[in-house]
C-alpha cells in the first residue's frame, strides 16, 4: 500500500464545511484523512510531499470536450486570429506549402465574425490559395466547413445536390454551391477517400497539454478512433488522464451491440452518455431559434427531426445509456426538454444533460429542475459571443449563458469548455464565469452581469458537479473516500476574485496529480 502526506499551508478542499486543509493523507491513491488528523495517521511511514505555489485545489474536469478535434489540430493550420479573409487565406496558403502533395487540408476553426468584414468565404477565394488539393476547413463552432471547388467536384456535390436533412448547401444567386455547407452537409465529404496520420501520438500530446492546465479528468465527445486509441493507452498504462467517454449517434446501435453501459469501466476510463444534436451554432446561424436572427430570415437549422430525436435518445435510455444533447437555440432547447419529459414519463433515470443550453425561454428554465436535466456550459463561449448574441438575438427576453440564473432555480450547473471551440485551459473558464469578461476587460462590468457566479460556484461546476453530470461521486473534492487527484498553482485564485479577478486568467499551474501519482510538474 503506497501512503502519501501531501502538505501545503492552503490547500482548499471543496468541502463546505471545512473549506480549507493543510495536509491530505493519501492510501492508494484515494485520500483518507485532512488536517492535523492527515499529519498524526501519516507517521514515518508515509512519503512526505510539500505542494509547491500559492495554493492547492481539486483537478479540474472539463465537461465537453473534443480531443480528437484537439488533436488534430495540433497538426492543421490555425485561423481563429485571423481578422480578415486575406490574413486567413495567407495563413491557409503559408500552411498548404508545408503538406506532402495530395494531403486535405483541414480544420482551421476560422471565425468570420471577427473578420474586418464578417462576411462568409467561399470555395473562389479558397481555390487561389489551395486550388490543387483537397480543402475543407472547419469554422471555430464546427457547424460549417468551407469547402473549395476540388472539394465540392471530388463529394459530387453540384447544384442539383438536394440539401440533407438537418444541414444545408449554400448556394449563390445562380444555384451554384458557394463551398459553404453547414451542419449535415458536411457529411457529404465523406465520400473523398482521405489519409490521416495516426491518432495516438496527437492524442498523447494533448493529454499533456490538458495535464499542464489542470484538467485532471474529461468528458469526451469524439468517436469511435479517440475511443479506440484512449483503451489502448489505458491498457498500456500510458493514460493518465480521467476519461468518460461519449458515443456519437451515428455509432449509438455499435455501442448497443457490444453491450456498452453507461459507468461502465473503471476510475480511469469510462464508458459515458451518447450524444446527440438538436440544432447548430449561433456564429454558424443554425441555432434554432423561436424567432428569425436580427437581419436574417431564418430561425436556423433542426439538425434532427423532433420524432427522431425522441425515437434516438429512447432507444438509448432504454439500452442503458445516458444521453446528452446539444441545444443553443431556445427552440432546440425545449424540444429537447420535451423529448427528457417523455425519458421521465418511462420512469427511465438515465443521466440527462443539455449541452451548450445557451439561450432558453424564461419559462423553460424550472423544467431543467423537475426533469432532472444538467446544464453542461461552457462560461467562454458568452465572452466569446457577447457581441454576436446582442448583434443577431438582441433584446428578445431570454436566458442567454445564464448561470446565475440556473443555479438559482437549482439546477444542476456542470463547465467545460468545447475545445478546440475555446480554449481548453479551464481558468480562462473560471475566469469568464466570475466576470462576464474578455481578457482585455470588455465590456466594463461583464455582460449581463446579473448572470455571474462566484468562484465557488464556477470551481464546483469544474469539479463536483462536472463529475457528477457523468455518474460520478467519487472525485471531485479533497476529502476522505474521495480519488486524490489535485493541483498546485502558482497563485490564489480565491484571493483574486476580490482583489484582481482579471488575473484569475493568468492562474500557471505547477503541478497535477492524479490519483496520488505525479502527472505533470512544470520544467
Amino acid at each position: 500500500m503506497s501512503r502519501t502526506l501531501f502538505r501545503h499551508d492552503h490547500i482548499w478542499t471543496g468541502d463546505s464545511a471545512r473549506p480549507w486543509t493543510h495536509g491530505l493523507l493519501v492510501e492508494d491513491g484515494v485520500v483518507v484523512a485532512v488536517g492535523d488528523e492527515a499529519v498524526e495517521r501519516a507517521g514515518s511511514g508515509a512519503t512526505t510531499v510539500d505542494l509547491p505555489g500559492a495554493l492547492v485545489m481539486p483537478g479540474l474536469h472539463d465537461a465537453h470536450i473534443h480531443t480528437e478535434w484537439l488533436s488534430r489540430d495540433l497538426s492543421s493550420v490555425d485561423l481563429r486570429e485571423a481578422r480578415s479573409l486575406e490574413e486567413a487565406l495567407e495563413l491557409v496558403r503559408a500552411h498548404a506549402e508545408t503538406l506532402p502533395e495530395g494531403e486535405w487540408l483541414h480544420s482551421g476553426r476560422w471565425n468570420h465574425n471577427r473578420w474586418r468584414v464578417p462576411k462568409q468565404p467561399d470555395r473562389h477565394a479558397l481555390d487561389l490559395v489551395a486550388p490543387d488539393r483537397v480543402a475543407a476547413l472547419s469554422s471555430v463552432d464546427g457547424h460549417t466547413i468551407w469547402a473549395n471547388s476540388l472539394a465540392l467536384q471530388r463529394a459530387g456535390i453540384t447544384r442539383d445536390t438536394p440539401d440533407p436533412v438537418g444541414g444545408e448547401i449554400e448556394r449563390d444567386e445562380s444555384g451554384e454551391p458557394t463551398g459553404i455547407l453547414r451542419e449535415s452537409a458536411q457529411e457529404l465529404l465523406d465520400v473523398i477517400p482521405r489519409e490521416e496520420s495516426p491518432l495516438r501520438p496527437w492524442l498523447e500530446r494533448c493529454q499533456e497539454w490538458l495535464l499542464s492546465v489542470g484538467l485532471t479528468s474529461i468528458t469526451d465527445i469524439d468517436g469511435e478512433d479517440a475511443r479506440r486509441d484512449y483503451a489502448a493507452m489505458h491498457e498500456d498504462g500510458a493514460l493518465r488522464l480521467r476519461v468518460t467517454k461519449c458515443t456519437r449517434d451515428g455509432d449509438l446501435e455499435l455501442a448497443i451491440a457490444e453491450g456498452r453501459r453507461s459507468g461502465q469501466g473503471d476510475a480511469r476510463f469510462r464508458v459515458g452518455p451518447v450524444k446527440f444534436f438538436s440544432d447548430g451554432a449561433l456564429g454558424s446561424h443554425t441555432a434554432h431559434m423561436t424567432e428569425p436572427f436580427l437581419g436574417h430570415e431564418g430561425c436556423g437549422i433542426a439538425a434532427m427531426p423532433y420524432e427522431v430525436l425522441l425515437e434516438r435518445t429512447l432507444l438509448a435510455a432504454r439500452s442503458g445509456l445516458d444521453v446528452i444533447t446539444h441545444a443553443i437555440g431556445d427552440e432546440a432547447n425545449r424540444l429537447v426538454l420535451d423529448t427528457f419529459e417523455v425519458v421521465r414519463g418511462e420512469g427511465l433515470d438515465t443521466l440527462l444533460r443539455i449541452e451548450h443550453a445557451q439561450h432558453v425561454r424564461p419559462v423553460d428554465v424550472p423544467r431543467f429542475r423537475s426533469l432532472d436535466v444538467v446544464a453542461s456550459m461552457q462560461p467562454s463561449h458568452c465572452t466569446a459571443d457577447l457581441e454576436l448574441a446582442d448583434e443577431i438575438i438582441g433584446p428578445r427576453r431570454l436566458a442567454s449563458y445564464a448561470w446565475r440564473t440556473f443555479l438559482d432555480a437549482r439546477v444542476r450547473v456542470a463547465f467545460g469548455s468545447d475545445a478546440p471551440v475555446e480554449d481548453p485551459n479551464p481558468f480562462y473558464g473560471l475566469h469568464a464565469a466570475v466576470t462576464r469578461q474578455r481578457p482585455d476587460g470588455h465590456p466594463l462590468g461583464g455582460w449581463r452581469p446579473e448572470e455571474k457566479v462566484t468562484l465557488t460556484e464556477a470551481v464546483h461546476a469544474f469539479t463536483v458537479a462536472a463529475h457528477e453530470s457523468v455518474g460520478r461521486t467519487d472525485v471531485g473534492r479533497l476529502v476522505p473516500g474521495q480519488l486524490a487527484d489535485l493541483v498546485a498553482v502558482d497563485r490564489d485564485v480565491w484571493a483574486l476574485e476580490q482583489s484582481s479577478p482579471a488575473e484569475i486568467r493568468d492562474a500557471v499551474v505547477l503541478q497535477t496529480w492524479v490519483g496520488g501519482d505525479l502527472a505533470f510538474e512544470r520544467s
